[in-house]
């Protein structure tokens, strides 16, 4: 079942953001774009290299108003290890979500329940809690933080500006499309 315009389930974790641990919820997140960024476990292979391709790219998610959210199943104790021994990590300037419980990565239908690691998620959920971009990849499969960026500015797009909608390869200030009769067969 797809979770694409569903409400994200009631939530509560801790993360380390910034050198301290805060707490975050569906309430927390109400009322801004959010990207739900899950991966496997901490000090692994491809992981660091996606976590600094957000954190190189964390400004423009910013100036949009969009928070970045990496979930793994870690606690919050080791994402501030993490992030205090690796170079590509110490980068990252947005929150880690810790879910030892492994309750958001059910909550988002990533958990892989035999090895107790979330697989490579990408969610991103509107000012409603609404999820607008629903993305997951095999664990051996990076992502892509510029692809994930025009995603979201997409989403953002078709939000502020209904009955219009973005074809492939859009970018910002591209031509829409107004889906209408008379478009039909006209593309």
């Amino acid at each position: 079942m797809s979770l694409i315009n569903t409400k994200i389930q009631p939530f509560n974790a801790t993360a380390y953001h910034q050198g301290d641990f805060i707490d975050v919820s569906d309430e927390t997140i109400a009322g801004k774009w959010s990207v739900f960024f899950f991966y496997p476990a901490n000090f692994t292979f491809v992981c660091p290299t996606e976590l600094e391709d957000l954190a190189d790219n964390y400004e423009s998610f910013k100036e949009l108003g969009v928070e970045i959210y990496g979930v793994s199943t870690d606690t919050h104790f080791a994402h501030k290890a993490w992030h205090d021994t690796s170079e590509a990590i110490s980068k990252v300037n947005y929150p880690l979500i810790g879910d030892p419980t492994h309750r958001l990565s059910r909550n988002f239908g990533v958990l892989i329940e035999d090895e107790g690691v979330a697989l490579r998620g990408t969610f991103v959920v509107n000012p409603e809690g609404i999820i607008k971009v629903s993305e997951i990849n095999d664990n051996g499969i990076g992502r892509d933080a510029k692809e994930l960026l025009r995603k979201v500015r997409a989403a953002i797009h078709i939000a502020n500006n209904p009955g219009e909608v973005c074809p492939a390869r859009w970018e910002e200030g591209a031509k829409t499309l107004k889906p209408s009769i008379d478009l039909v067969g006209k593309i």
